[in-house]
């Protein structure tokens, strides 16, 4: 059984920063043309002085983990909306980018770890969430877009909980645990 050492920890936040990073490049990749273009990405640049591509994207990716944007707005109150899904919305398809990141990173330290049993290996696989909740963090406080008096973006506390905790835990646990069943199958 994979111990869970300083070491093997580590690790495992290191390289759960990778799904993390690489989710939000293929979300930028995917969206940011037609954000660029789009009618809030021109509001945001006409009365900030900058577009605000980055940030719209990572609206994108966290709604990709189930996490709303909050829209503070004066006047007409708060609000939340997704942009995944709907008559308008990004493709269904984007839900699946930090799951199969997940589970291949889970992989990953599951066979970096050397898990040969389904508990060493979703132990291995939990060892991404330090490194997957700090970018999730981080990314939740550098994504917000205040013009004036008005905000947006991800709802922080839905942030930590589902995509900070409950996605690289669950996703990079069936990770981990799939290598080391495939590994003791060998």
């Amino acid at each position: 059984m994979a111990s869970l050492d300083p070491r093997s920890i580590a690790t495992g936040s290191l390289i759960g920063t990778l799904p993390w990073l690489a989710g939000y490049a293929i979300t930028y990749l995917l969206v940011a043309p037609n954000l660029r273009d789009s009618p809030l990405n021109r509001i945001i640049e006409t009365l900030d002085g900058a577009p605000a591509t980055h940030e719209l994207v990572g609206w994108v990716f966290y709604n990709a983990h189930f996490v709303d944007v909050v829209l503070d707005i004066p006047i007409l109150g708060s609000q939340t909306t997704a942009y995944i899904g709907g008559d308008n919305g990004f493709t269904t398809a984007l839900y699946l980018v930090p799951v199969v990141l997940l589970i291949a990173g889970g992989a990953l330290i599951s066979r970096q770890q050397a898990a040969t049993d389904p508990a060493s290996g979703g132990l291995a696989g939990l060892t991404l969430l330090p490194g997957y909740l700090l970018l999730t963090v981080v990314g939740g406080l550098l994504f917000e877009i205040t013009v004036g008096g008005a905000t947006g973006g991800p709802d922080l506390t839905a942030a930590i909980i589902l995509a900070g905790v409950i996605y690289p835990a669950v996703c990079a646990g069936i990770g981990g645990v799939g290598w080391a069943v495939l590994e003791n199958n060998r």
